[in-house]
């Protein structure tokens, strides 16, 4: 269901005078009855009835309110936990890249040293012989000769040093502003670490191509970077081509393919963060499929409710609805409730085996707008038995 407040165009803390002044203008403004040419005024009408049923009760108002705020709290929590998994991921590549480098450093330096050596000692049996930190230097060039005289480079730890954490962020860490500071310092923390583990890699490049004749490492890859992307239904339908904000004035493009629904992801390959020393990365993007007038998305299958009066749900009607095709025409049977659906196959999402799912149409027993003296007397004699 969409969000109540927002179908009657009322704040959450509005008062019950607020909320059924609310009500009754927009239930005036698309009252079926008025507009006969709007094939979707039913549909409208029975939503901001709901919404109006909703807010009116106490206990339902309440729920949706608990609901909303834990839907809310959900993707906050989802987007910190996020964050804590890509600069954990950053760290634990970091340091990998970090000792693997210290290791093939040491290699190069011994490798540096035997060749001096060796050099040196043919040297001085010709008669000429070179100070080994030359024939280093000759060879490797001046950045191996921290690495030949003492196994590391210059500036090379085996640690990033990490920055002290703030009594602030520990004093808050049972809050969200407090976790979300945590989790800032620990993707600057990472991002540090990367940059860091970089510097020797980069001297490390260096050596390995004047080592080998031209082999080069290439980097690690940066953290994917995670986006959401708010499509309608009409252009999940249609398999539009939308646009998303990268940052940093980036945009990123795809089309809507088959099987694209609520949380489906999209990952553009080399178009997420960019961090030094480090190849860019992907962007992972979270589709959302924003409410409709008309449907709902259930999975593939779409929903839309049709309103129907007490006369037709008793001997039954033909309805026309709008479909996300265009208009359907719809058999609603004699004696349906308004717990009845109707279920349209192939008129809802695309998915990724290649069919279509189904539209459900949902009834929904309506009254008259005004009271019907008749009408009113038969449900009496009904009630109290009296009817023959």
């Amino acid at each position: 269901m969409r969000d109540p407040y927002k179908i009657l165009g009322v704040k959450r803390d509005a008062g019950q005078d607020e909320i059924k002044a609310a009500w009754r203008n927009m239930a005036k403004a698309v009252h079926p009855d008025h507009n006969q040419g709007d094939p979707t005024a039913s549909a409208r009408f029975a939503e901001i009835g709901r919404a109006y049923e909703t807010l009116k009760d106490p206990k339902k108002r309440s729920l949706f309110d608990n609901a909303a705020r834990m839907a809310e709290a959900k993707a906050k929590e989802g987007t910190i936990m996020q964050q804590r998994q890509a600069a954990r991921e950053a760290a634990v590549r970091a340091k990998a890249a970090q000792a693997n480098a210290e290791r093939v450093m040491e290699e190069l330096a011994r490798a540096a040293a035997q060749k001096a050596a060796a050099d040196a000692s043919k040297q001085q049996k010709t008669g000429t012989a070179e100070p080994p930190e030359e024939v280093i230097e000759r060879i490797f060039g001046t950045q191996a000769r921290a690495a030949s005289g003492g196994g590391r480079a210059q500036g090379f730890s085996t640690g990033a040093p990490r920055r002290p954490e703030p009594e602030a962020a520990t004093a808050d860490k049972h809050t969200d502003a407090g976790r979300a500071e945590a989790e800032q310092q620990a993707a600057d923390e990472a991002a540090a670490q990367a940059s860091v583990s970089m510097q020797p890699l980069s001297l490390l490049t260096s050596l390995v191509r004047r080592f080998t004749g031209g082999g080069t490492v290439a980097p690690e890859k940066a953290p994917d970077q995670f986006v959401t992307k708010t499509v309608t239904v009409d252009e999940v339908i249609k398999g539009s081509w939308v646009t998303v904000d990268l940052g940093e004035g980036r945009d990123g493009g795809f089309a809507l393919t088959a099987g694209t629904t609520e949380g489906h992801q999209v990952r553009l390959k080399g178009q997420g963060h960019k961090l030094a020393g480090m190849q860019r990365g992907d962007a992972v993007i979270n589709i959302h499929i924003a409410p409709d007038d008309n449907f709902t998305v259930n999975g593939f299958d779409l929903h839309t409710v049709l309103p129907v009066t007490i006369e037709n749900a008793v001997l039954g009607t033909e309805a026309r609805i709008e479909g996300p095709n265009g208009p359907i025409n719809v058999t609603v049977p004699a004696w349906s409730g308004s717990d009845r659906t109707i279920r349209i196959p192939g008129q809802g999402l695309a998915n990724a085996d290649g069919g279509r799912a189904d539209l459900v149409v949902e009834l929904r027993i309506m009254l008259w707008e005004k009271p019907d003296d008749k009408v009113t007397d038969l449900m009496r004699s009904m009630k109290n038995g009296l009817f023959l």
